[in-house]
């Protein structure tokens, strides 16, 4: 399995070989190229992999939304397809809040973040789930925010009892979980109410924490993480976590690699791997997965994520895998690569 994981190290060393950073370290060497120099492809834009991108501006009128979730919903033809979805996002970029003011009474907060390109698929979660709203701020931020007690114990609780996080964030959500209860709790005096969520707050995650889907596996094979990882998940979390980029090599020839970043959660990351068959690097426990650059392993992720992405991450892949199925000449793909970094400078957060 190590062997497997760690296979094409050499490969992807010559890929970046013309970036001039100083590191002792390989795989350090580079996930820190990628990072820094090609970060510009986590892109806001109003395209999508859909027609429907094509015809429909994105703006948050209530015309826009329906069409959104209409296209939405001829992809997922469950809710239980979008509560995985909506548990990858959320292990990507979900905040779970429980605070206290000066008064002891308690708040409770639910958010999703992304930039204002991306504020359609935070309508669409609204439009689903039917409660919460949708804020935005000056320095480009959009927020799903969901304060409401009762909505959060009716409506969010339930999906992540019955699909739970696969990332440490699962400590958080269950901190959160049995905080809300207890002060949703009318037979509990409040008095007691303060002193249990106060005991609750005050356990500090484990190092090495580990969801506790994972059954404390140490040896992953295929079948068992296809059991643990669904495709709806690993979408959703490639929405907001995965890059979809181009990047120059020394010999004049651009080429496509995938990547996606995950700060500790190894056995997250491995499986991510073991799924799309990629290469792991870890830089101080934060780990990056990346593509190898072969056309079989470049087909194989285009087939997986195709007709999948719902938010601006649709346009990452559109780009992404044209420049892989045409046959466009460097200075084509160079365009293109200029055109994505164009968007991203406009949009980034």
């Amino acid at each position: 399995m190590k062997d497997k994981l760690s296979k094409n190290i050499t490969r992807c060393g010559k890929l970046l070989k013309h970036n001039h950073y100083i590191k002792s370290n390989l795989c350090t060497k580079m996930t820190t190229n990628l990072l820094s120099q090609y970060d510009y492809v986590k892109m806001s834009s109003t395209w999508g992999q859909s027609a429907w991108f094509n015809h429909i501006q994105f703006k948050p009128s209530e015309t826009t939304r329906n069409a959104f979730y209409s296209l939405f919903s001829k992809s997922n033809n469950s809710f239980d397809h979008f509560a995985k979805w909506f548990v990858g996002i959320t292990d990507g970029s979900g905040t779970f809040t429980i605070s206290n003011n000066s008064q002891n009474h308690w708040t409770f907060c639910f958010k999703i973040t992304q930039s204002k390109s991306n504020i359609q698929m935070l309508y669409h979660i609204k439009k689903v789930l039917q409660v919460g709203s949708i804020i935005t701020s000056k320095n480009n931020i959009a927020e799903y925010i969901l304060r409401n007690n009762n909505h959060i114990i009716n409506t969010l609780l339930p999906i992540f009892d019955k699909y739970p996080l696969l990332t440490n964030k699962e400590f958080d959500y269950n901190q959160f979980h049995d905080a809300i209860l207890i002060f949703n709790n009318s037979s509990i005096s409040n008095m007691d109410k303060h002193y249990q969520i106060k005991n609750i707050l005050n356990k500090q995650m484990p190092k090495n924490y580990v969801s506790s889907v994972w059954n404390n596996s140490s040896n992953l094979t295929l079948p068992f993480v296809n059991t643990i990882v669904s495709k709806q998940w690993l979408v959703g979390f490639t929405e907001v976590q995965g890059n979809f980029i181009l990047v120059n090599t020394n010999d004049k020839h651009i080429t496509q690699v995938f990547k996606i970043n995950l700060k500790s959660n190894q056995i997250v990351i491995n499986a991510i791997a073991m799924i799309l068959n990629m290469n792991i690097f870890n830089d101080q426990n934060d780990y990056t997965c990346i593509s190898s650059s072969d056309p079989q392993s470049i087909q194989t992720i285009i087939q997986y994520f195709n007709h999948t992405l719902k938010g601006i991450k649709s346009l990452e892949f559109k780009l992404w895998s044209r420049s892989f199925t045409k046959h466009l000449s460097y200075s084509q793909l160079q365009n293109l690569q200029n055109k994505i970094y164009r968007i991203w400078n406009k949009n980034k957060l």
